[in-house]
């Protein structure tokens, strides 16, 4: 705080002396606070604790028969859930909101269970429809769009266990029913794009609650053997719209609560990074307007970023989200910059090559204090400062050794002394970095490079592709741009192939139609020949 408000000081000081602007650069909002607390194990341990005491409240209760034998029996069941999550996701075991949402999502799962057991305890015909109104999928629904469907499963597996030890007559049904609409769950939203994927996925969760229902009797019951006579289909009905509306309204509960959810733990889904990509966000409608040049490049390196997503693995939305903004700092100086000029006079032409490099660095400098004004998402932020790494302006830097060398030569003829010729520092032509940290940063790292180096091809064939996607991959692996990323050599490969393929389809040629004036003179040719 003290070495803070001395830099304050010095600062002022230095404005009002007009050795220093008053404006300063943005930065991304600091949260070292809230990173240091969650990954302290004195808060992970508060979370597990709270689930355990959750679940004892659950358990010792007056619907629940023989409560301590089956809490001895939960609590080995949370150690051997809570070992089988160190070893399969200690990402999440390290983090204690990610603890928070798993073993949250699982509790209000398990809570929702017993208040509908202590409802049906009052009997009537909500008794016999209680089975069929839980809400199975819920924290599998949850976990899956969150956090992926591993984490579903996840779910699925050990809220079913610990449901079982919440029902009195403890009917192997009721987990049979909870585990098969939790791998429906999962299945139904390996990919949620739309909110509307949710909807049908709820679809699909009241259909399998209901043939789970007709198969074990809780439906029912229907007499076949007298042809229906004596069945009560009213209640059957009933109970038919409760399996249905059950899978229906955990889908569009858990469909309302997503923002929330994803605003509160950090996390970007699928559904909101597409709402991120919509064109008309005002930064892609300035650069599609101010630099349209630079707003079609990065509509290729999102075609390029995707497609090779989808090869390795990747997530591809995240790949084409980015790339839409990943050069929105080219909107301070669009003209400086080869894609926006179209046959005027270069405006490098008058600049130093240092001046000239410090401008197209620049860029991700500005395009980062772009997206934070902007509030864009912090995955954004983040492959608008790696893309480049810290590769060198090679052109610029090539230049200004030629322009040394010259005054070298000229220095000799007119008795200069060699340090009075200005030095070439490499670290001046160089970005700043870091280098990608993530595969979706590396990923649109290489398009942007390829789509770019592509460009100056003029008749694309696939070999020259190839050649060029391979020289520019080397050339990245040699400078060791991909060494801070986990990325394998195979995957490269996949990327190189796969960009490879969607140049080709974009850069495909065309047939050259004939001109209005050649038709006319293929048409008197031909009557010239008709009347001969």
């Amino acid at each position: 705080m003290g070495f803070s408000i001395f830099k304050f000081l010095k600062r002022k000081r230095l404005v009002s002396k007009g050795l220093a602007c008053k404006k300063t650069r943005m930065a991304a909002p600091s949260h070292r606070i809230g990173e240091s607390i969650e990954s302290l194990p004195v808060t992970r341990i508060v979370v597990l604790s709270a689930f355990v005491i959750g679940l004892a409240f659950l358990i010792f209760s007056k619907t629940s028969p023989e409560p301590l034998q089956s809490f001895v029996i939960a609590l080995l069941i949370f150690v051997v859930a809570l070992a089988q999550l160190w070893m399969n996701h200690p990402e999440t075991v390290a983090s204690a909101s990610r603890l928070l949402l798993v073993f949250g999502a699982i509790f209000i799962q398990l809570a929702f269970l017993k208040l509908i057991l202590i409802q049906s305890l009052q009997g009537g015909t909500f008794a016999q429809m209680a089975p069929l109104l839980v809400p199975y999928a819920l924290a599998p629904l949850i976990l899956s769009v969150l956090l992926g469907r591993n984490h579903g499963l996840y779910a699925a597996v050990f809220a079913s266990l610990w449901s079982f030890f919440l029902y009195p007559s403890h009917p192997p049904s009721l987990l049979v029913m909870s585990l098969i609409c939790g791998f429906v769950a999962v299945y139904m939203t390996a990919q949620v794009r739309r909110r509307s994927r949710l909807i049908r996925a709820g679809v699909f969760i009241g259909i399998a609650t209901w043939v789970v229902g007709i198969t074990f009797g809780m439906i029912g019951p229907i007499y076949w053997e007298m042809l229906g006579q004596g069945t009560p289909w009213k209640m059957i009905g009933y109970q038919s719209l409760a399996a249905l509306g059950a899978g229906v309204g955990t889908a569009i509960l858990v469909s309302g609560i997503l923002p929330m959810l994803e605003s509160l733990f950090g996390i970007t889904t699928d559904i909101s990074w597409l709402e991120i990509a919509d064109l008309n966000h005002p930064l892609l409608r300035q650069l599609s307007l101010e630099a349209p040049g630079t707003y079609h490049h990065s509509l290729a390196v999102a075609n390029l970023a995707e497609a090779a997503a989808e090869k390795v693995g990747a997530n591809p939305t995240i790949c084409r989200v980015c790339a839409y903004f990943h050069d929105i700092g080219k909107l301070i100086k669009p003209e400086y910059f080869t894609e926006n000029m179209h046959g005027g006079a270069n405006p490098h032409d008058d600049l130093t090559p240092t001046m000239s490099a410090l401008i197209l660095i620049a860029h991700v400098k500005e395009g980062i204090d772009l997206a934070i004004k902007h509030k864009l998402n912090r995955r954004i932020i983040d492959v608008i400062r790696q893309h480049h790494g810290t590769t060198l302006v090679k052109y610029f830097y090539q230049r200004a050794l030629r322009q040394q060398e010259d005054a070298r030569l000229g220095g000799k003829i007119m008795n200069m002394r060699s340090e009075d010729i200005p030095e070439v520092k490499e670290s001046s032509f160089r970005y700043p970095g870091p280098k990608p940290q993530t595969l979706e940063a590396v990923i649109i790292s290489l398009a942007d490079t390829v789509e770019s180096a592509s460009r100056a091809i003029d008749h694309p064939t696939p070999q020259r592709l190839t050649d060029l996607i391979a020289q520019l991959l080397r050339e990245r692996i040699k400078e060791g741009q991909l060494d801070d990323c986990p990325i394998t050599l195979r995957q490269i490969q996949e990327i190189g192939e796969s960009f490879k393929h969607t140049l080709m389809s974009m850069r495909h040629s065309r047939i050259a139609y004939p001109k209005q004036n050649e038709k006319s003179e293929g048409k008197k040719s031909e009557s010239s020949q008709s009347a001969a």
